[in-house]
């Protein structure tokens, strides 16, 4: 593959104006493409083999011309100085809302606090709401729709009440995800000109990247329409593209800088980059694309989606990293090197081969790995130790910021009515096999009022033909307690025997039964593909390195990390350390899909760091050093460029920490300290100290297993042997057959 790469890196570096054609036509074609292709379609939460989801399936059936999921809006009003919302003038302003409300486009149905006041009403009368229901879901709501919402609420106000409105026809969409990946994107420029010195090769790593990330959201909106793809399929997609774009090309860069300072031409400078960093780019994308792929174990289709769209956008990046790269690289060849390095002569070059900061740290590990090794693995499981009292959900109005409308009336309704009035449960009754629908569904609703925990069943609502009903069963706790779980669990546990009784089923749904049903979904699919994702990554690392450890110990590696960062979440977002630093107002359960984004994405960057780490290790040992000099090589070739990388990807994801909405800050907190602890901790510290503690046996492959294993070096062994050492400093007044640098071709394309 080396052999390979290596070729492919000079033809780039050669034909760099086709090759930047060629990409240039790639972008033009896909972005005609996303231009001419029809709309792609709406976002579903489909998540086959639930309960809540089976629920909503039979209410769109049974009642026709209504979205079981339309969107919800719930107006709460309030009065001050002792006033009660029932009084003549309160009333009156009441009523002449609500009625605007249900003259308003795409309203379904209106029920107004009067009429049923015992329900509606709290019981010191200061409190009141009515529930607007849209014949559309949320996406779809007009924006008169909205502004005849909002125009009712103001006149109410305006008579003298408190009004506040929760629901997802008010629900806003997050919108700080582009100012935080600008931030990102101009930190990263930082980074990289401190660690490179030099504009052009601070820019080129910025520049492919977004290309590659354009690309791929181009092909994903040219491709939605016909293969389901919604706009919220790209989230994932532009977030890795960014991450892995960057990274793959600052270490092809940074080997070609490399291969220059030892006095090099740059065409062949490029083609050794590509030949070895590009071999490392190849299987480090490789096991991002099966992070990604793996998604599909979790049977989300949305997640599914999100996964391959993310692992097309990784493939786009490596293809890059390997062909426009070294192109770019031909048009700037000495631009990319630092000031002092573009006159640097060969002896001045071997002089600079003094120990750096990562070849220090290297030794300091060495001479003391087990105490190193210790310190990692007890800090990270120190950190872990929350994970022990996870708690999955989706965070609800509870956890939005004070200053919104929806917080507000979600505490009004918590005071008013209890905290389980924010998470009533939808009971669907199908009641078409009893011989009397009525009175079965009847019986249902009384043997759910009697349930502990149950403070109060609505008036069943028939369809029109009678055989369906549905129910609002008002938890006594709120939305996201554990005893809210117990008690969707133990209702459910009754179905059997009130079918044997009344002849007539039911299912139970609602948004606090769906957060329910998907954090176990989500939670019974962890382990699954945890064991598919590590297991092939296992198989991939065994093949690029030829060692049964050295996988083993990423494995291992890699779960200590994000054990770690999942701890910190817990500690953070559910137990509420720090939560005033970082502006979290309300602790809860952790958003259901966290750990399985977490474990993708961060096993993606962590791999990367493992392999662009150890791949300079293997290659220094298979070139005859011993094992801890080949540690200290690794870490003096690599160790600055990983950590440049990890701090790129902990500036982006830290941007979203800033976000109002509460789920973005802990998306954007669990990756920025994942990455932090995997890079840091985990390839910095655990990873030389367990090389020092097995030294040779580190790289032990048993003989049967090496016979069947195919040899790919990643290394570039065979480039070793193959391109001799240059003959002398580059000197840049020497121009090659392409016009840069000294005219040094050893091996002929």
């Amino acid at each position: 593959m080396a052999t390979f790469l290596y070729r492919l890196g000079r033809v780039a570096f050669r034909r760099r104006r086709y090759v930047v054609l060629l990409w240039l036509a790639v972008l033009a074609a896909v972005g005609f493409g996303a231009v001419s292709a029809p709309a792609s379609p709406d976002d579903t939460s489909s998540m086959p083999g639930i309960e809540a989801g089976q629920a909503y399936d039979l209410m769109n059936q049974r009642f026709p011309g209504t979205e079981a999921d339309g969107a919800t809006a719930r107006i709460v009003f309030g009065t001050a100085d002792g006033q009660q919302v029932t009084a003549t003038a309160n009333r009156a302003a009441i009523e002449h809302a609500v009625a605007d409300i249900a003259d308003g486009p795409q309203v379904a149905r209106v029920v107004s606090p009067f009429d049923d006041p015992s329900a509606a009403v709290s019981q010191d009368a200061r409190t009141a709401y009515a529930t607007v229901t849209y014949q559309v879901k949320a996406d779809d709501l007009s924006a008169a729709g909205k502004a005849d919402l909002e125009h009712a609420i103001d006149q109410a106000r305006q008579a003298g009440l408190t009004v506040e409105a929760g629901g997802s026809a008010v629900a806003e969409t997050p919108g700080a995800g582009g100012l935080a990946e600008a931030i990102g994107v101009v930190i990263a420029a930082a980074v990289l000109l401190i660690t490179f010195g030099s504009l052009a090769a601070a820019g080129l790593p910025l520049l492919t990247a977004v290309l590659g990330v354009g690309i791929s959201m181009a092909a994903i909106l040219a491709l939605g329409s016909a293969f389901g793809l919604s706009a919220t399929t790209g989230t994932l997609a532009s977030m890795l593209g960014l991450a892995v774009g960057i990274d793959y090309a600052v270490f092809v860069v940074a080997r070609y800088r490399e291969e220059r300072a030892k006095g090099h031409a740059p065409q062949e400078a490029a083609g050794l980059a590509a030949g070895t960093a590009g071999s490392a780019v190849v299987f480090a994308g490789l096991t991002v694309v099966i992070a990604l792929a793996g998604l599909s174990v979790v049977g989300v289709p949305m997640l599914t989606k999100m996964g391959l769209a993310a692992a097309g956008a990784v493939v786009v990046a490596v293809l890059i990293a390997l062909t426009l790269v070294p192109a770019l690289l031909g048009f700037w060849p000495h631009a990319v090197l630092g000031r002092g390095e573009r006159k640097r002569t060969k002896r001045a070059a071997k002089k600079r081969r003094k120990e750096n900061a990562g070849a220090r740290w290297a030794r300091f590990v060495l001479r003391r790995p087990l105490p190193v090794l210790l310190a990692a693995v007890a800090g990270l499981g120190a950190l872990a130790v929350p994970v022990m009292d996870l708690q999955l959900g989706m965070p609800g109005d509870e956890a939005k910021s004070t200053a919104s409308t929806e917080r507000r009336a979600y505490d009004a309704l918590a005071d008013g009515f209890g905290p389980g009035f924010n998470g009533p449960l939808t009971v669907v009754v199908d009641a078409r096999p009893a011989a009397d629908p009525a009175a079965a569904v009847s019986a249902l609703s009384e043997k759910i009022a009697g349930t502990d925990g149950v403070v109060g069943v609505s008036t069943p609502r028939f369809n029109t033909a009678g055989d369906t009903a549905v129910l609002t069963v008002t938890p006594s706790t709120a939305p996201t307690s554990e005893r809210t779980k117990d008690l969707v669990h133990t209702i459910r546990s009754e179905r059997a025997a009130a079918e044997a009784d009344t002849g007539a089923t039911f299912k139970v749904t609602g948004t606090t039964a769906m957060n329910i049903d998907i954090a176990q979904k989500m939670q019974d699919a962890l382990i699954p593909y945890l064991v598919v994702v590590v297991g092939l990554a296992f198989l991939l690392l065994l093949l690029v390195f030829r060692s049964v450890l050295v996988p083993l110990k990423a494995a291992l590696g890699f779960l200590l990390s994000v054990l770690a960062s999942l701890g910190a979440v817990v500690a953070v977002f559910q137990w509420g350390w720090f939560a005033d630093l970082l502006g979290v107002e309300q602790t809860g359960p952790i958003m259901s899909m966290m750990p399985i984004f977490l474990v993708g994405i961060v096993f993606g960057l962590a791999m990367d760091y493992e392999v662009f780490l150890v791949s300079r290790m293997r290659e220094a040992y298979v070139r005859g050093e011993g094992p801890g000099a080949a540690v200290v090589t690794g870490f003096r070739s690599s160790a600055r460029v990983v950590a440049a990388a990890a701090l790129i990807m902990t500036a982006v994801f830290s941007g979203f920490i800033s976000a109002g909405e509460s789920m973005v800050k802990m998306i954007g907190f669990g990756l920025a300290i994942a990455v932090l602890f995997d890079a840091f901790v985990v390839r910095m510290a655990l990873v030389p100290a367990v090389f020092a503690l097995l030294g040779k046996a580190a790289w032990w492959l048993p003989r049967w297993l090496d016979r069947l294993l195919p040899h790919v070096d990643v290394e570039g062994e065979a480039l070793s042997r193959r391109v001799p050492a240059p003959l002398g400093a580059d000197d840049p007044d020497t121009p090659d057959a392409a016009g840069h640098g000294p005219a040094r071709d050893p091996v002929r394309v």
